[in-house]
């Protein structure tokens, strides 16, 4: 046995090398991570399917239909930026829904992860490290936000929502933004020790003001410049800003596309940064 463990690595009675193991999640511990979120999201898989397929039909109808048809008949064949109000706000909504998702399910997910249910410690005790379980959980939470991304862009190729390529080309915008908000709002949440009802906050005073202020339901530019800023600074606002690009060709000159994407982006990079220091911080106590 000792030629073998000299050999091998460590190898207990069960003939599994230790060292080989640590090596292994060392590199794809990020993925062990999303495997084990993506498995206990099995518990509600049944409703979260049915909301990522359902509120499309809801919001597209209910808005896009019903306001769409007082906006179009008040503005004629002028529309919103050219185009019908449905499909000026279909981009909007799919982005605002994939914000939604990403931000509830890195509030009370990190939160329980430190909290209620301390898995981030039981898996800080292996070879995974805090920038596994930072990344591994927000792919996981991409997986959740990919479901209403689709179902969005689905419904929009079957009601001939604008172009049905860029419709689809709305997914990875999508999944860029809830990148940006997921990490922001985890590098947030990952400083709470305890929930005083702080934790609702996110919901009630970030969420909902960015999908109102954001240009999500009328152009930004139509709001006073007091209130435009909120939309500058809004992950929101600049994923809108692409999926209309995309959809229905709103102008987007090279400059604002980089801009977009460069926002997103360097958003995203930052609070992924913030969030793994915060992780080392408490799960190395």
């Amino acid at each position: 046995m000792s030629a073998h463990v000299q050999s091998h690595g460590l190898v207990d009675v069960g003939g599994v090398d230790h060292v080989a193991v640590a090596r292994t999640s060392r590199v794809w511990g990020w993925w062990f991570v999303a495997e084990h979120r993506i498995r206990a999201m099995r518990s509600y898989v049944a409703s979260a399917v049915l909301i990522g397929l359902g509120s499309p039909f809801l919001f597209l109808i209910g808005l896009g239909v019903g306001l769409g048809l007082l906006v179009d008949a008040n503005r004629g064949s002028e529309g919103v930026e050219g185009v019908p109000y449905l499909v000026f706000l279909a981009p909007a909504l799919s982005m605002a829904g994939a914000m939604q998702t990403a931000s509830q399910e890195n509030t009370y997910g990190v939160f329980g992860g430190f909290k209620w249910f301390p898995m981030f410690f039981a898996m800080n005790g292996t070879p995974i490290g805090p920038a596994h379980i930072v990344i591994g959980f927000q792919v996981a939470v991409l997986v959740r936000v990919l479901v209403s991304l689709v179902a969005f862009s689905l419904v929009m190729v079957l009601f001939g929502i604008g172009d049905p390529l860029g419709a689809l080309l709305l997914i990875p915008i999508g999944l860029l933004m809830a990148t940006t908000v997921g990490f922001a709002v985890m590098s947030w949440v990952a400083t709470q020790t305890e929930d005083r009802g702080q934790l609702s906050f996110i919901e009630r005073f970030v969420v909902v003001p960015l999908t109102l202020f954001s240009g999500t339901y009328f152009p930004l530019e139509t709001l006073p410049l007091f209130l435009q800023w909120i939309g500058w600074i809004s992950p929101l606002w600049h994923a809108a800003e692409l999926g209309r690009g995309v959809l229905y060709g709103a102008p987007l000159p090279p400059a604002m596309l980089l801009l977009h994407v460069g926002f997103l982006a360097a958003v995203a990079l930052v609070t992924c940064l913030l969030s793994i220091r915060t992780f080392r911080k408490r799960l190395d106590k």
